[in-house]
């Protein structure tokens, strides 16, 4: 069977749309779907099922792309790395959301890239939890951190953490709420206070108040910026209430510059994966950073 097409069929069931491989692989669509055709003549059956928008695998589709992608992927690996200059750092090519990859993942990676023997280069890419799985299906990227488990064989996620989530302010906007009032009367008593969020759908905040009040904010952002870094220094500011992951808020709350308007018995708790493409993992430098990233999160508060 010709590599080609297999590397073809590969592509466009990572992209899920013949024009997005094409774009991919640097071929025109009618080249895609010829080759495509091509294999399913080849197999005597049917590979993707066409659709208005994309394609969607069948069975037989799902099936091989679970066999044949990570031996093209070892394949392409050894092809980037070369087979005789051992000396060469492999590269990693991780991403993730901002403030977590930076805060958390990136000082524990740090140690693995010495010219050890064992370490790699890195190369990091910040995205959406969609943008992070469909780069990483796509091939862009090796390893990737998100909130987003994702669906199918073609991606493999493992547990990494749990981060608590924390309803914080300045100090002066705790200190206008009765701790009282609040017990009584739940978010009721937050609606009049400005929000700090990263989206105007307050994704955040949605969390805690569906967690903590079952309920849906009733307010809407009063600030709105795309980095949770840049959400807790408006909020240090005064700017409004902001929910936090605590591990980026932490040092804030130890000195004062933000404190927690409420303390619930059961705080809002959000799951981060490391997810690779299956089979990938037998590539050395992508299962010692999956491994060190795992350790390094049991150490993680």
């Amino acid at each position: 069977m010709d590599l080609a097409l297999l590397r073809t069929f590969v592509t466009v069931h990572r992209a899920g749309s013949f024009t997005r491989a094409a774009a991919l692989l640097g071929l025109s669509q009618p080249a895609v779907t010829s080759q495509i055709r091509t294999l399913e003549r080849q197999l005597g059956r049917p590979l993707f099922l066409r659709r208005a928008r994309g394609v969607t695998p069948t069975t037989i589709g799902d099936e091989l792309a679970h066999k044949a992608a990570p031996h093209l992927d070892a394949l392409v690996e050894i092809a980037e790395t070369g087979l005789d200059d051992d000396s060469s750092l492999r590269t990693l090519h991780l991403t993730g959301p901002p403030e977590f990859t930076a805060e958390r993942a990136l000082p524990a990676l740090t140690e693995l890239t010495g010219d050890d023997g064992q370490g790699f280069a890195l190369r990091v890419s910040f995205g959406t939890a969609e943008e992070t799985l469909e780069g990483l299906a796509a091939g862009h990227h090796d390893l990737a951190i998100t909130t987003a488990q994702p669906r199918g064989a073609l991606l493999t996620a493992t547990p990494l953490c749990d981060e608590e989530l924390v309803l914080v302010a300045a100090p002066r906007w705790a200190d206008e709420i009765s701790p009282g009032r609040l017990r009584r009367k739940g978010a009721h008593t937050l609606e009049d206070l400005p929000v700090v969020e990263v989206h105007e759908s307050l994704p955040f905040v949605s969390r805690y108040w569906a967690s903590v009040f079952d309920s849906r904010p009733a307010a809407s952002g009063t600030v709105v910026v795309p980095d949770l870094r840049a959400v807790l220094a408006c909020a240090i500011s005064g700017a409004g209430l902001a929910v936090l992951p605590r591990y980026l808020c932490a040092s804030a709350l130890e000195r004062g510059d933000v404190v927690t308007l409420l303390d619930p018995a059961v705080p809002p708790l959000r799951t981060y994966f490391l997810v690779v493409r299956t089979g990938t993992l037998a590539m050395p430098h992508i299962a010692r950073a999956h491994e060190w990233l795992l350790g390094a999160a049991a150490n993680w508060s």
